[in-house]
């Protein structure tokens, strides 16, 4: 009988990334990630003919830019440059520093994921039991609505209500499993929107907030994409968390991420699952790169997430989403099938 590592490693390499062989499969981890997970995707790797190139360094002391003099750069970023994919692993992440930025900017072939430090059964939970085309149909239209309105409205009965212009100069993008081509890849099941600079305005209740105590309930008053007041449990300590990077973009909005994984039905702690939650939302804040919202990006020491279940989603007075389940006409028969399609 396959494992769960088996299975995701196998979906993964053969089914998402299609890899071929003789590619150069790059996985880097460091002294927190699960080594069995790598041993289970380089064993995959081989299998499709490829050749895993596992690199463990330093588990850094944060994430992104900041992480900078924790790692060997130079030898890293020489590695990623040559790979035709790259998969991080990293419990500390490299997303978004000058590795990172290097890597997608310069190397035009590279297929990137990032799983962070995921546990088997949410990687099981995320990337398997759906079909990559069941999921285009639903998230490609929804992507395609994002383009075409003004603004998004999101509220929740746990207080959230908060509201952002859209940039169609800024990046949209869903992940549906497909990282066949040159991408900057991400768990499967949501679709992206950079909001309009200076936009957003209202108030955020996280069910879940990366840095902050599971379940607290922090909020964020939002005045102009930019957090102005943080209130509700546990707000002292993100306070601190947030001014200890003095650095007045990690208060400003960077992304927003409408979550729509099958599989993905409840908050478990896990952000890169939770971040995908069905009917649900994320809010990202600080650097944004220039891929996303060009032409400068917004350059920030570093960059966190926070998750709202169940939200009701309008895309100008269109209601989109209620309370956690597709409610809009054309969207909805393409969410139900999906969910009855899915293997839980």
């Amino acid at each position: 009988m396959e494992t769960k590592r088996a299975r995701f490693s196998r979906i993964l390499m053969e089914d998402m990334f299609q890899v071929k062989a003789g590619e150069t499969v790059a996985i880097t981890s460091d002294l927190g990630t699960d080594r069995e997970t790598i041993d289970a995707m380089a064993q995959a790797a081989m299998n499709a003919g490829a050749f895993p190139l596992v690199m463990y360094i330093p588990q850094a002391k944060k994430d992104g830019q900041a992480g900078m003099v924790d790692w060997p750069s130079a030898a890293l970023t020489a590695a990623l440059l040559k790979a035709d994919v790259w998969i991080e692993a990293n419990s500390v992440v490299i997303l978004y520093s000058d590795i990172w930025e290097t890597a997608m900017r310069d190397n035009k072939k590279l297929r990137y994921l990032i799983i962070a430090e995921s546990t088997i059964d949410s990687l099981d939970r995320v990337f398997t039991g759906y079909k990559i085309t069941d999921l285009k149909k639903l998230l490609l239209p929804l992507t395609n609505m994002a383009k075409k309105c003004n603004s998004v409205r999101i509220t929740s009965t746990n207080g959230t209500d908060v509201s952002y212009d859209i940039d169609t100069n800024y990046t949209f993008d869903y992940d549906d499993g497909d990282f066949s081509i040159p991408k900057f890849g991400t768990a499967p099941g949501f679709v992206n929107i950079v909001p309009k600079l200076n936009s957003m305005n209202g108030r955020i209740v996280f069910d879940y907030l990366q840095h902050a105590e599971l379940f607290n309930k922090v909020e964020f008053v939002m005045k102009d994409g930019v957090i102005i007041e943080v209130a509700g449990e546990g707000a002292a300590q993100f306070k601190e968390y947030l001014s200890s990077w003095d650095d007045e973009n990690m208060y400003k909005i960077s992304h927003n991420m409408l979550g729509l994984n099958p599989k993905v039905h409840a908050i478990t702690g896990e952000l890169v699952e939770d971040e995908r939650i069905w009917g649900g939302v994320d809010f990202g804040f600080g650097h944004t790169s220039a891929m996303d919202m060009p032409p400068f990006g917004q350059m920030a020491k570093s960059h966190f997430d926070g998750v709202v279940a169940k939200t009701s989603i309008y895309f100008d007075d269109i209601q989109i989403t209620d309370n956690g389940e597709v409610c809009h006409e054309e969207l909805r028969p393409l969410a139900e099938s999906l969910l009855s399609a899915t293997n839980v």
